[in-house]
């Protein structure tokens, strides 16, 4: 009996496991098929595609490593000539700041050279103009003084303005 249960036993787990394996057998056959219809499809659509964007690859390739070179070439040029752009640039900074320097010196000794000539013609031209001016005008007052006496001595009337002085 206890053969029997066994056999019995063995008979189920032997027809499950058929069961399974059918099972998987309907699922890869299924999957199989969604996979032949895929690989078709990249057949049909994605390896064409491909091979256009190879061969406009291929042919633009040229140009574009023409373009590239250019853009090298280019580069190159415009560093170099910013190089010398930025030495132009630099020289005429020092030179205008050179001529800054100058320019203030200049004026500087101008102000300078001005200043002492202006003490100078105060000192030798206007100092004695001024005294001159000044004995000029006692004179004048001492002549204005001596004419005005003798004109009171000669005459009685004083004016009216030298009565209150």
């Amino acid at each position: 009996m206890d053969l029997t249960i066994f056999i019995a036993v063995t008979a189920a787990a032997v027809v499950l496991q058929a069961c399974v394996m059918l099972g998987m057998f309907l699922a890869v056959r299924k999957s199989g098929a969604k996979v032949e219809a895929l690989a078709e499809e990249i057949r049909t659509k994605v390896i064409p595609a491909a091979e256009t964007v190879h061969a406009l690859l291929i042919e633009v390739r040229p140009k574009i490593e023409t373009a590239v070179a250019n853009v090298s070439e280019s580069t190159t040029m415009i560093r170099e000539q910013l190089q010398r752009i930025d030495a132009t640039v630099s020289d005429i900074v020092d030179r205008s700041r050179l001529q800054v320097i100058r320019a203030d010196d200049l004026v500087s000794r101008t102000l300078d050279k001005v200043e002492e000539t202006t003490e100078i013609v105060h000192q030798s031209v206007i100092s004695p103009v001024r005294q001159i001016s000044g004995v000029v005008r006692g004179l004048t007052a001492a002549l204005e003084y001596l004419t005005h006496a003798r004109r009171r001595t000669g005459d009685v009337t004083v004016p009216q303005d030298e009565m209150f002085i």
